[in-house]
């Protein structure tokens, strides 16, 4: 419960004694390069891979042929949007960027430029954390929305190679009663899943003790924290969401 608190308190200084508005436009662009940009790559290996095996896999399974094979595609882009990609995206987010932001920050606090810092009369917490907080609530929807995408995509290619089912059903798939709140849904689940990353991760770097062993184990420590509670968000978020989902 102490961690808790220190938690929500380390959350609650990012917003006091702020620098300018100039300032933070400046590092927000480099943080968002390193969080969204150089992230691009792995995401869309990951992606048309996990869309092409999805799509296989489903295509084995649903064989009655009480059911069309449009279905298949259905039952992909479904899964994409509503978990997929929101929450594989995020685990593996946490893995390269918040392992990142954690060992950045610990490396900051023990070679004492933090304390720098704040001798100087900056808001450490602010200067360091906030930029990097509001370039992945930025960038990381936008890399679930990619996903997304290239899912859809390599299920198709994966259609085209292998023909579980032909393009055309994959197509028709796709476009079948889509609903629009699914899009949303994603959305905020993305926006939560980064806002846990990036806070979580900074955290643990901002308030590493010791020497280069602590800043290995800070990092650990937010990839692990990090993917404990985007678990534990996905399963609150689809209790209060899936509910209205299924109404509309």
């Amino acid at each position: 419960m102490r961690s808790i608190g220190k938690y929500f308190i380390f959350i609650g200084s990012l917003f006091k004694n702020r620098e300018s508005f100039r300032t933070y436009v400046s590092l927000f662009f480099d943080e968002a390069v390193k969080v969204g940009t150089d992230s691009i790559f792995l995401i869309a290996i990951v992606s048309v891979f996990m869309g092409a095996v999805t799509t296989i896999q489903t295509a084995y399974n649903l064989v009655s042929p009480l059911i069309p094979d449009y279905v298949v595609a259905l039952v992909v882009r479904d899964m994409v949007l509503l978990e997929l990609s929101p929450t594989i995206i995020a685990i593996i987010f946490a893995g390269k960027v918040g392992s990142n932001i954690a060992g950045e920050l610990g490396t900051m606090r023990i070679t004492e430029q933090i304390d720098a810092l704040e001798v100087m009369g900056l808001n450490s917490s602010s200067y360091l954390v906030l930029p990097k907080v509001m370039a992945t609530i930025f960038m990381f929807p936008a890399l679930v929305i990619t996903s997304a995408f290239l899912s859809i995509l390599g299920g198709y290619v994966a259609t085209v190679f292998t023909g579980v089912i032909t393009p055309f059903e994959y197509t028709q798939g796709i476009r079948y009663h889509l609903n629009e709140f699914m899009v949303a849904f994603a959305m905020i689940k993305s926006v939560t899943f980064a806002f846990l990353i990036s806070t979580i991760s900074s955290f643990m770097g901002y308030y590493t003790k010791g020497g280069a062993l602590e800043v290995g184990k800070a990092s650990t420590a937010a990839v692990t924290n990090s993917v404990i509670a985007i678990l534990l968000a996905d399963y609150l978020l689809a209790q209060l969401l899936a509910e209205y989902l299924t109404s509309i």
